[in-house]
């Protein structure tokens, strides 16, 4: 036994203290749908800052200290509320706000976002095809500004307009970019401010499913924004 471990001691606490890492202080996390397009497609790993707000004991949701809270627009991982499934969305609302979405039109505390429309030059390739059912604009409301992308034939579950709704205490509404492709707070509701794990700030590597998983070259170490 103690040959073994000699031999493998090195290796194991490699093991050890990877996951410790990832599991507390930073990781990369698979996309694996398109809610957040065009911000991040489908095949892009994200790096996500676990002590973006907080740490935690690893592999647990106790927390050893806060220095931060999440703020609009900030793109965050968490579990779902629904199904503790790992989902990646963007935050619209702080304790506080009250939002409304009319028509796929944000209202954040009184004040109407606007948009400006982004041609398709210059969009990811998987954006850029799916014109002319889909339009893609840069929302700025409150002094935050993100792209977003809505469809023509939008699909039937998920609402265009809700609100308004104040967001309670110790609560986050988020939203995902592919305004009517995402699982958000539509269907998942608010989501608490225990269940957050971290922040993506940017995007690893990228690979593309519908052709041979070909790395996206122009798409690595690409910041979020």
């Amino acid at each position: 036994m103690g040959k073994h471990w000699r031999e493998w001691r090195g290796f194991i606490l490699f093991i050890v203290v990877m996951l410790l890492f990832r599991s507390a202080i930073a990781d990369w996390n698979q996309v694996p749908t398109g809610s957040m397009i065009p911000s991040i497609l489908e095949g892009d790993r994200i790096v996500v800052d676990k002590m973006a707000y907080d740490l935690r004991v690893p592999f647990t949701f106790v927390r050893l200290a806060r220095w931060a809270n999440p703020e609009r627009s900030d793109v965050i991982t968490f579990e779902s509320p629904k199904d503790a499934k790992l989902l990646v969305k963007r935050v619209i609302g702080v304790p506080g706000d009250k939002v409304q979405l009319q028509k796929n039109r944000l209202t954040i505390n009184g004040e109407v976002a606007t948009y400006e429309d982004i041609p398709a030059t210059g969009l990811p390739g998987p954006v850029a095809h799916g014109l002319p059912h889909i339009e893609v604009a840069r929302e700025t409301v409150l002094g935050k500004s993100r792209t977003v992308m809505t469809h023509r034939l939008r699909h039937p579950q998920i609402r265009s307009s809700f609100g308004p709704i104040e967001v309670p205490e110790d609560h986050y509404l988020v939203l995902g970019d592919n305004r009517d492709n995402s699982q958000d707070f539509r269907v998942i509701g608010f989501v608490h401010r225990d269940s957050i794990l971290g922040k993506a700030n940017a995007i690893a590597f990228s690979l593309d499913y519908e052709n041979y998983y070909i790395p996206r070259g122009d798409r690595f170490f690409q910041d979020l924004m």
